[in-house]
């Protein structure tokens, strides 16, 4: 196949992103452009869909000048269009697969709708050090938490996957209830940096379950109970008690993250784990994976901070290397979006 030049967008939830990936000369991501909706959501506690839909509208063609301009690259030099399809808000999807759909029409280009979960899981292929296939994947992104054992593009097998709430969902939840403002997870991992450790004590859910499966709701409670019983015998929690809340917190899903994967790399017989995803940014999980991994002789690999969240960078990756394995693309034009799109219909 001659080289491609694979425009991606992504608009799954609340950031919008657009990138050029050419897969000329071994593959390489020619410009990207990101923008967050966070300060705008911040007054409500949360994504405002409503919002996050005409805000994808309002970005989307000056990322994609910005990317043009910065790449140096044309419209008329694009070959495909990829974009997230799903899982994620049904609005904010349309709004990426509309605007990738109409362009790819006025191009004459086929376009490639991505999985967003297989964005993630293939964004550490952008890094400096990228990793091989196979390899075991820990995929913690927003409400999903698996772990997966990934031989190619397109080839995965499911080993273990949460069963309620994942990891970045009890980092959102438990943060609300230490009245943490949005977005949750990384403020609380912030202020666990400044609690004391093993001075809250917290259960492990299903570290010993003897499978590879994840369970955080539990843990969530665990939080809300403590947090009960000190406003009860206390008053209000001061703020070295929630830091040592949030630590508490942060190191009993770090201890089951870090067990389970490391785990499941030993039971595959391979040495390299991924580790992709938002909660994969994480400064304790990856202090306590390198250190952990390094006994075992297990190389592990992350994405680039930048590409940790929702980006554009890993749907026009992921497009690009669907194209390289022959997967069919479709033409410009009618389509659909699927907000909940099962990750097994990805599993080969």
């Amino acid at each position: 196949m001659p080289p491609m030049l694979v425009l991606g967008i992504e608009s799954s939830c609340d950031e919008t992103g657009v990138a050029l990936y050419s897969t000329a000369a071994g593959g390489a991501l020619l410009a990207h452009a990101l923008h967050t909706q966070v300060v705008m959501h911040q007054a409500y506690g949360g994504v405002v869909p409503e919002l996050a839909s005409r805000d994808h509208i309002r970005r989307a063609v000056p990322l994609l000048r910005k990317v043009l301009a910065d790449s140096g690259c044309s419209l008329r030099e694009i070959d495909a269009v990829a974009y997230t399809q799903g899982p994620g808000l049904a609005g904010a999807l349309l709004v990426g697969a509309a605007f990738a759909e109409a362009l790819a029409t006025s191009l004459g280009v086929p376009t490639v709708p991505v999985h967003h979960l297989e964005g993630h899981l293939l964004s550490p292929l952008l890094s400096s050090r990228p990793p091989c296939f196979p390899f075991i994947a820990l995929l913690v992104s927003g409400g999903h938490s698996q772990l997966m054992h990934v031989t190619g593009v397109g080839h995965y097998e499911l080993l273990g996957e949460t069963l309620d709430d994942a990891a970045g969902e009890a980092f959102d939840k438990t943060a609300k209830l230490l009245g943490l403002a949005y977005p949750g997870g990384p403020a609380l991992a912030a202020l666990a940096e400044h609690g004391r450790p093993d001075r809250v004590k917290l259960p492990r859910p299903m570290l010993h379950s003897g499978d590879l499966d994840f369970s955080f709701s539990g843990l969530k409670t665990a939080v809300l109970t403590r947090v009960r019983e000190s406003i009860a015998s206390g008053g209000p929690l001061d703020e070295q008690q929630r830091a040592d809340i949030a630590r508490g917190f942060q190191d009993a899903i770090v201890e089951v993250l870090v067990k389970k994967s490391l785990r499941a790399v030993k039971d595959s017989g391979l040495k390299q784990l991924v580790v992709a995803g938002g909660v994969g940014a994480n400064r304790e999980l990856r202090r306590q994976l390198d250190a952990r991994a390094a006994k075992s002789k297990i190389a592990v690999f992350y994405p680039e901070l930048e590409f940790c969240t929702d980006n554009g960078a890993m749907i026009a990756l992921a497009g690009a290397l669907r194209l390289q394995c022959g997967a069919a693309t479709k033409p410009a034009g009618a389509f659909a979006v699927r907000p909940r799109w099962p990750l097994a219909d990805l599993l080969a």
